[in-house]
């Protein structure tokens, strides 16, 4: 079965450009192929930094042939006196059939033209030749550009392009900035270790002809052959290294023929915070650090770099980058000791001239309003006991103080020149200016999670100044009317709404949310003279979609249960979610096991039916207490009785729950209840809910209400999907 090779050569490509384009490729070829009806066995995708690369193994030799059915007008419109009219020439045209291939077929909406259509499939080289511009063209990436006097774009000029079917030729031409590109066999092979041009005579010998002209064209074999020569060498220096993700990606898409190639430093520059070391070499030099010891981030005076070059000029190539990482940690060995002359707070009067948003001020202004926000939160954990009384004003005094701290080192000379240790070298910064410790270590802390993947802040200072932090964000860009839609979110909100929810969680912080957005939403709209009340609903609402995904995706919480817990169009329940994070999690995460283990199939019927009823009374959703709402007198079977004093002891035990949050209490009474609520629906004395005296319908009603109030303690039953 034919093979097809593809490969567009290119000046080099942007690591991240051929990243996405393998990815791309990975997915949409094959779909390109499966709908223009051409199986396969296997497409394997490839990529180096001067090419682009497809090999299809396993098509055919031509499409199969198409036969279809395929319906015309109503047969009384086509035919008249059995002669064809014209609707009925014109369809058959269309079509490219003669007239008598028009079939008359009965429907059930009556007779109607039909004709059964075949097409001969087209050969796979005429398919290909039409696809493979659209493969090309249609790749998306950032930074596009176009050359010459083309208007086609793409990541870097093509220089040349293969295209084989097995050992053919496929004639196909790309523009390449107003000129034209036309394939061929001939592929350039590494620029130093094979210079020369190297033939393909046939698809399948693409890999290995490439690999003998010093070519890795496949990047999970340059990751294996990069792995293994770096933990080869750093074991040699007697040390170990981290394989950071991003760099080991970035370093595979840099090289075609990967060697490692050992370098080293003057001891005096371990002086410097091993972070300030690593970031040099890992951002800004792509190197692989050598650590003696990773548990005490301890480093040796080493690092690996991952060269293009020819391996046997190793050396070489060591003094040039030994070179240029000498020179940059020269200068961060300048910014670090220009910084540490001068005490942390002291940079706090140069963020007054970095703006943090234009319509928002400076970054010092900011920092204001994190610590207002900060103290807030304070009094919140006050309030709910979590800080007792004796140790408030050091607790208050701390939080203040990283609040305050928190940005400062964005103007130091170190984190100006290298952006990534902001935060980092703020918690430096402050121990060398004698700040407390748990003060410097909040202002690193603040910054997490910098992504879905990152450690949470795990000091409660350090948790206290990050909600502060992204709370002020949101309400502000909120203020502004900059509210993500779609996919935009320049400002990041959504991951800082979902940073809110998860430190809130993972730190068990007895938070009023809604509280929370309404005091600093009040706050903004004085001091920027903003609408208070549309504020607080669009930040309420935000937190309210925020919740609904973290407990899908964060917490696999199934969407029915979602519903349940946080209603649906349902304000009192959007309303207990804001006010206590805790418990929504909570109540989900119940329901989620209860559902597992088969508890909540015992008392759904019971308390799903009474709720469906209880829609057609008035009872208020928050009424618990039967002795109210109910009268004993109007009580015609026994079944009643039983049913109003089973609610009676419920009470006690929802009321329990409610205050412990421990749901298993309210579960295991509805659990109990059940059989007499089954009694009172279906036993030998049942009730006619519906009875034609208004007030006995209506205390009937009523006690289902009840029933319905105390299952909402932990959810909406209506929302729960039986037998998901």
């Amino acid at each position: 079965m034919p093979a097809f090779l593809l490969e567009v050569g290119t000046e080099e490509l942007p690591a991240s450009f051929l990243s996405d384009a393998i990815v791309q490729w990975r997915s949409r070829i094959p779909q390109s192929l499966e709908a223009n009806s051409l199986k396969h066995e296997a497409v394997e995708v490839y990529g180096t930094p001067r090419r682009l690369a497809v090999l299809v193994t396993g098509l055919p030799s031509q499409q199969p042939d198409k036969e279809e059915e395929i319906k015309g007008p109503p047969a009384q419109a086509a035919f008249k006196d059995g002669k064809p009219t014209p609707a009925a020439v014109g369809f058959a045209k269309k079509q490219g059939v003669e007239l008598d291939a028009l079939e008359v077929r009965p429907t059930d909406k009556g007779e109607f033209v039909f004709v059964n259509k075949k097409t001969p499939g087209r050969p796979v080289a005429e398919i290909l030749i039409e696809l493979v511009p659209q493969w090309v063209w249609n790749l998306e990436g950032k930074r596009l550009m176009r050359w010459g006097s083309g208007d086609r774009k793409f990541s870097r000029p093509i220089r040349w392009l293969v295209a084989l079917l097995d050992a053919e030729i496929l004639p196909l031409e790309l523009e390449n900035g107003g000129k034209r590109v036309k394939s061929d066999r001939l592929t350039l092979a590494h620029r130093v270790l094979h210079p020369q041009p190297v033939t393909i005579p046939q698809a399948t010998d693409y890999v290995n002809i490439l690999r003998d002209a010093s070519v890795i064209v496949n990047p999970e074999e340059r990751k294996h052959i990069i792995k293994e020569q770096v933990e080869a060498a750093v074991q040699k220096l007697g040390g170990s290294t981290v394989f950071y993700p991003d760099l080991l990606q970035e370093v595979i898409n840099l090289v075609e023929y990967p060697s490692a190639v050992i370098g080293k430093f003057e001891d005096e520059f371990l002086e410097l915070p091993t972070e300030v070391i690593t970031e040099v070499m890992v951002s800004h030099q792509r190197y692989f650090p050598v650590f003696k010891d990773i548990a005490q981030q301890e480093l040796l005076p080493n690092f690996i770099t991952i060269s293009n070059g020819d391996p046997q000029k190793a050396d070489i190539i060591a003094v040039g980058n030994e070179r240029v990482i000498r020179a940059r940690l020269a200068d961060g060995r300048f910014f670090y000791e220009a910084d540490l002359a001068k005490p942390l707070e002291s940079f706090l009067v140069q963020l007054e001239k970095v703006t943090f948003q234009e319509d928002l001020g400076s970054v010092r202004a900011k920092v204001n309003r994190v610590i207002d926000i900060a103290g807030l939160i304070v009094h919140h954990l006050t309030k709910a006991q979590l800080i007792s009384t004796t140790d408030f004003p050091d607790f208050i005094t701390k939080v203040l103080r990283a609040a305050l701290l928190c940005k400062a080192d964005l103007v130091t000379q170190m984190v100006y020149e290298f952006p990534e240790l902001q935060g980092i070298m703020g918690e430096k910064y402050a121990l060398s200016s004698g700040e407390e410790p748990e003060v410097a270590k909040a202002i690193i802390e603040h910054y997490l999670p910098k992504n879905a993947d990152d450690d949470l802040p795990q000091t409660l200072i350090g948790q206290v100044v990050g909600l502060a932090d992204r709370l002020d964000t949101l309400v502000s860009i909120f203020g502004l009317g900059l509210i993500p839609s779609g996919s935009s979110d320049p400002f990041a909100l959504r991951r800082a709404a979902n940073a809110i929810i998860n430190i809130t969680w993972f730190a068990n912080l007895p938070i009023d949310l809604e509280n929370l957005l309404a005091q600093a939403a009040t706050n903004f709209a004085v001091d920027f003279r903003k609408d208070r009340e549309s504020l607080i609903t669009a930040l309420q609402e935000f937190f309210w979609q925020r919740i609904r995904t973290q407990l899908q995706e964060e917490k696999q919480i199934d969407y029915d249960l979602v519903n349940a817990v946080l209603g649906e169009n349902d304000p009192e329940y959007t309303k207990r979610a804001l006010k206590d994070l805790l418990d929504v999690r909570d109540r989900a995460l119940y329901l989620q096991q209860i559902r597992k283990d088969g508890t909540l199939d015992k008392i759904y019927e019971t308390v799903n039916r009474s709720t469906r009823l209880a829609a057609q009374g008035d009872l208020d959703t928050k009424q618990l207490e039967p002795t109210a709402v109910v009268n004993p007198e109007l009580f015609q079977k026994s079944s009643e009785s039983a049913f109003y004093n089973a609610l009676v002891e419920l009470v006690p035990q929802t009321q329990a729950a409610q205050e412990s949050r421990n749901y298993q209490l309210l579960v295991a009474a509805l659990e109990k209840i059940a059989p007499t609520v089954s009694s009172f629906f279906d036993g030998a004395d049942s009730v006619l809910i519906m009875d034609s005296n208004p007030d006995i319908k209506r205390n009937r009603l009523n006690l289902l209400g009840l029933l319905r109030n105390h299952g909402r303690v932990l959810a909406d039953f209506g929302a729960i999907v039986k037998n998901l």
